[in-house]
């Protein structure tokens, strides 16, 4: 048998490794992949160049973040505790967070169950850190959410709303929604921009998303009863 030398030895066993790389699909994070995993998240994270916040705070300059820390945002008092206490958006914080929200910060209104696939997350944290560090060069995002995505008439959205009309109508939401914006398996609706709150009841009204209990409610609401339920609920969240 002919015996290698020394770096003939270290050739073989770095062509050995890239031959495994290859076989086993090992790659490293793909930013443009995770700019598509993105649209899962946009319904409530606007994100890139002019983003605003919305259901959930935007998520430019998400790293290194300290968790519910923008003063401009209203966070739900369990991600404002989780913060105080030492919570800082890290690679490694954040891809916990996308596994099992509800575990890693309990009763804050995250609604959304996890992303499962490891390398989805990694995907997503890679485009996400694009937008950290620099606001300089941020790619542009598309829209969040727009009337247009229901074929919703924008006249609807200038409906006038009472929120003491609001307050009374609640009381039929508030038997499965946690008036104070936890969420507990059922996601919050506190604390919404007005706007998405009218498109997203116009939706199930319009049997356009599907939650039979949520389409048979919206349907029995007129359009300034929905205005007035989406003032009351985007009223400010007490403190702590």
């Amino acid at each position: 048998m002919t015996r290698l030398t020394r770096s003939e030895g270290f050739a073989v066993l770095a062509f050995g490794l890239l031959a495994l790389l290859v076989a086993t699909g090992a790659r490293g994070a793909d930013p443009q992949r995770g700019n598509a995993l993105y649209q899962e998240c946009k319904r409530c994270h606007q994100a890139g160049r002019g983003a605003k916040h919305r259901i959930g705070p935007h998520l430019n300059d998400i790293f290194d973040r300290r968790a519910g820390s923008l003063s401009d945002f209203r966070y739900s008092s369990a991600m404002r505790k989780a913060g105080e206490a030492g919570l800082v958006w890290t690679k490694a914080t954040l891809d916990a967070f996308l596994t099992n929200p509800r575990k890693m910060v309990p009763r804050s209104r995250m609604s959304y169950e996890g992303m499962a696939a490891s390398r989805d997350r990694m995907d997503l944290l890679a485009w996400l850190r694009t937008l950290s560090g620099s606001r300089t060069g941020l790619p542009v995002a598309e829209p969040t959410m727009t009337i247009d995505e229901f074929g919703l008439d924008p006249r609807v959205l200038d409906a006038a709303g009472d929120p003491e009309y609001g307050a009374y109508l609640a009381s039929e939401c508030t038997t499965c929604h946690r008036p104070d914006g936890a969420d507990e398996g059922i996601p919050s609706i506190v604390g919404w921009p007005v706007d998405d709150f009218v498109i997203t009841l116009q939706a199930y009204k319009r049997g356009k998303r599907r939650h039979q209990a949520m389409q048979t409610i919206a349907k029995r609401l007129s359009n300034e009863e929905i205005a007035s339920l989406a003032v009351y609920f985007g009223r400010p969240l007490a403190g702590p």
